[in-house]
């Protein structure tokens, strides 16, 4: 068994993915609000399509506070997610790795696919829902999940269901499939390149500072590459989506027809200003958490 395969513990995977999950998730979640607000906004409404401007505008109007509505449902699911996120990742590489350890960038990419699916059935689905619903409650005429956090959203859970909340499975699962695949298949592989270059071994990490690198250049490629899955899965996860669309096919040839291709890409801005700094948050966060274990 190669030394790479030895060094894989599930346990010290899933604390150190957790934390990095939580901390970033924190530190980005505007970014987040933003894109779902703009992901939801009808095209013929007379709002700025600029994700600076729109939270410059809900913190002047609305406070502060507004634009981490949904944040503590999305924290506590960034951290279950990054826990099993990179717990299937780690379990996943270790069986593809080579006798020496390294994992192909094809094998990489199927370990990052596993990682997606595994985290959107057990963690996304459930909390993107009960995110997006917010998001999407606190902007209608008569909000009714906004009186008090915990109150709030028990209540939305009770309306939605079990049904509900697990509406936007199929394209959440397709996202964080390919989000995976992509994030870090990529990640594996510049990592990998950048080692093989120093010469260093595969368990080896990285600097702080080339890791946050490679992490945030994995979360531009992620970005443009699955932003349509995203938009679809949040139009599947709005308030009174079951009325909109029949099933994600359906809510893509509808948005295709009535909104035009470019609407795909809608919140790319505030999704690439959160998934670069999380992707080196994320990855930064993990490494050195792996080493402070041991």
């Amino acid at each position: 068994m190669s030394a790479q395969k030895k060094k894989v513990d599930p346990l010290k995977s899933f604390i150190a993915g957790g934390t990095a999950g939580a901390i970033e998730g924190v530190i980005t979640y505007p970014f987040e609000f933003a894109k779902t607000r703009l992901q939801l906004i009808d095209k013929s409404a007379n709002i700025s399509r600029n994700p600076l401007v729109l939270i410059f505008n809900v913190a002047k109007t609305q406070g502060v506070g507004s634009l981490y509505v949904g944040c503590p449902a999305f924290v506590v699911g960034n951290t279950v997610k990054a826990s099993v996120r990179f717990l299937g990742f780690d379990s996943i590489k270790a069986l593809l790795a080579d006798k020496n350890g390294k994992l192909s960038g094809p094998r990489g990419v199927i370990a990052g696919l596993g990682a997606g699916l595994l985290e959107s059935v057990v963690a996304v689905t459930p909390f993107e829902a009960i995110k997006t619903a917010l998001i999407d409650d606190k902007q209608s005429a008569k909000p009714k999940y906004q009186n008090g956090l915990v109150s709030g959203t028990l209540k939305l859970c009770r309306d939605l269901g079990f049904k509900g909340i697990y509406a936007g499975v199929v394209p959440v699962s397709l996202r964080q499939a390919a989000n995976q695949a992509v994030r870090l298949g990529s990640y594996n592989a510049i990592k990998t390149m950048i080692q093989q270059a120093s010469g260093s071994r595969p368990d080896q990490p990285l600097s702080s500072v080339a890791t946050f690198a490679v992490g945030s250049f994995a979360g531009i490629i992620t970005v443009y590459t699955t932003m349509p899955i995203d938009t679809v899965k949040t139009r599947m996860q709005a308030l009174g989506a079951d009325k909109l669309y029949t099933s994600t096919v359906n809510c893509f040839a509808k948005i295709f027809k009535e909104e035009g291709l470019l609407t795909f890409w809608k919140g790319a801005t505030p999704r690439l200003g959160r998934l670069v700094l999380s992707g080196g948050i994320v990855f930064t966060i993990y490494e050195k958490m792996l080493v402070i274990m041991g």
